[in-house]
C-alpha cells in the first residue's frame, strides 16, 4: 500500500506523526489521500451519507434561506423586500461560495431552485467552489450542467474577498485534529509510531510488513493545553477527546475573507461543555468505511482509524463553542445554531416547498430524522456586517439537542 510506505517514510523523517499529521497524509495527499483520488466519496455507492445524498431538497430549501440573505445585502434599508421581489438597489453580484464542494451537487440543486424559483435572485448569483480535490474539481461541471454558467471560480482555497455566503457541509468535521488522553500525571497526546513487533509478539523482518501503531507522548504543541484552558475544560484521568486546531485557523481565516454577509455551516458536533464530558470520554475520532462506523476507540491493540490509511473516512465531532469564539473574535455575529431538524421546520414555515410526492416526503423525513440528520447534525449561522436579522430558517424553534 504505497501510503503506509508514505506514512512510515514521514515517521522515519519526523519521528512519530501527532493524530492531526497522519489525518493529513491518510485523507488529503495530493496522491494517495483518501479525498484526493475519488470525485465522490458519499451516497449509497460510498463509504458514508450526508444531507446532499438525500436529493435535491437539501439544496432546494438552502436556496429560500440564500434568496432571503440576498435580499438583507441588497436592501437599501433595515427591512428586506418581499420574497420573489428584486430589492429597489439591488448588488451586483451575491457570491456563493460553497466549502468542502465536492463534485458540486449541493450548489447545483441550490442553482437550480434558483433558477426555477426566483430568476433575479439567480442572475445575481456568482459560484465559488472550493475543493482540494482535482478528481472532483474536474467532475463539477458534469454536476452543474445547464446551470454551469454561474460558475466564477473553483480552487482549492477560499476567494480571497467575496460578499454573499459562504457554505460549508461537514467541512470542519473532516479537518487534521490532534486527540489528547488525561493520564494522572497530566495532558499527554497521541502520536502515530511504526510498530517494533507485530501485536501477537512476532518479530517482523521486513520494513514492508512493520505495522502502525499510537504512542503517547508530551504535547506537540501548548496550544493544546491553552485550548482546554479557553473553554474551562477539565478531563478525568483516562478520559480523551479531539482538539482541531485546523477548524478554528480556517474559522479565523474565511472570516477574514467574508467581506460581508453570512456563513452557514452544517456539521455534527456539540458544544464544548457536552463534547468534553463523560458522555464522549473515549474522544469521537471515528472511520467510516462502507457505511460502517468504527470508533471512536475499541478494546483491539489498533484502533480502528489507523487501519487501512487512504482507503477510509477519518472524522471527529466539531467543537461548536471554540468554533464560534474564533469567528466572533474576528467580528462576526451569531446570528443562530440550531438542530437541522429545525432549520429545516423553519424553511419551510412558509408552507411555499411543496412536498407532493412520497419520494419527496421520505426525504424530507430523512433530513429531520431524530437521532440521525435531523438531531446530530448542526447548524451555525454567522453574520458579516448585516446586523441580527431575523431569518426565516431560525423562525421555528433556535434549540440543540
Amino acid at each position: 500500500m504505497p501510503i503506509a510506505d508514505l506514512l512510515r517514510e514521514a515517521i522515519h523523517e519526523r519521528g512519530p506523526l501527532t493524530v492531526a499529521a497522519f489525518m493529513t497524509i491518510a485523507l488529503y495527499d495530493s496522491t494517495f489521500g483518501y479525498y484526493a483520488r475519488a470525485a465522490r466519496r458519499s451516497g449509497r455507492s460510498g463509504d458514508f451519507f450526508t444531507s446532499v445524498d438525500v436529493g435535491p431538497l437539501f439544496g432546494e430549501l438552502l436556496e429560500i434561506q440564500l434568496e432571503e440573505l440576498w435580499r438583507i445585502l441588497a436592501a437599501p434599508g433595515p427591512q428586506p423586500s418581499a420574497r420573489g421581489q428584486q430589492p429597489s438597489a439591488p448588488e451586483p453580484r451575491f457570491d456563493l461560495v460553497e466549502a468542502a464542494a465536492g463534485n458540486g451537487r449541493l450548489s447545483a440543486d441550490i442553482l437550480r431552485a434558483a433558477r426555477r424559483r426566483d430568476p433575479a435572485f439567480y442572475d445575481a448569483l456568482r459560484l465559488h467552489l472550493v475543493e482540494v480535490s482535482p478528481e472532483a474539481r474536474r467532475a463539477q461541471l458534469g454536476a452543474l450542467g445547464e446551470v454551469g454558467g454561474r460558475l466564477v471560480s473553483s480552487g482549492p482555497e477560499l476567494p480571497e474577498s467575496f460578499e454573499g455566503v459562504l457554505i460549508a457541509n461537514e467541512l470542519l468535521d473532516a479537518m487534521p485534529a490532534h486527540q489528547i488522553v488525561m493520564r494522572e500525571d497530566g495532558l499527554r497526546e497521541v502520536y502515530v509510531d511504526v510498530a517494533r513487533s507485530h501485536p501477537d509478539g512476532a518479530r517482523r523482518e521486513t520494513g514492508a510488513e512493520r505495522l502502525l501503531t499510537t504512542v503517547e507522548g508530551p504535547p506537540s504543541t501548548p496550544d493544546l493545553q491553552a485550548y482546554l484552558d479557553r473553554l474551562g475544560v477539565t478531563l478525568e484521568p483516562g478520559w480523551r477527546g479531539e482538539v482541531n486546531l485546523s477548524a478554528i485557523r480556517w474559522m479565523r481565516d474565511a472570516a477574514r475573507c467574508l467581506a460581508r454577509g453570512f456563513i452557514i455551516l452544517v456539521d455534527y458536533g456539540h458544544e464544548a461543555r457536552r463534547l468534553y464530558s463523560a458522555s464522549h470520554a473515549d474522544g469521537t475520532l471515528t472511520t467510516y468505511s462502507g457505511h460502517r462506523s468504527d470508533g471512536p476507540e475499541s478494546t483491539s491493540a489498533t484502533p480502528p482509524w489507523l487501519l487501512q490509511p487512504g482507503e477510509r473516512d477519518i472524522t471527529s465531532h466539531v467543537d461548536f463553542t471554540s468554533v464560534r469564539a474564533a469567528a466572533e473574535a474576528e467580528g462576526l455575529t451569531t446570528i443562530g445554531f440550531l438542530d437541522q431538524t429545525y432549520f429545516v421546520l423553519g424553511l419551510l414555515g412558509d408552507g411555499r416547498e411543496s412536498l407532493g410526492s412520497s419520494p419527496r416526503t421520505r426525504a424530507l423525513k430523512t433530513l429531520m430524522m431524530p437521532g440521525g440528520l435531523g438531531s446530530t447534525h448542526k447548524v451555525l449561522i454567522l453574520g458579516k456586517g448585516v446586523g441580527s436579522p431575523a431569518l426565516q430558517s431560525c423562525s421555528f424553534r433556535m434549540r440543540v439537542t
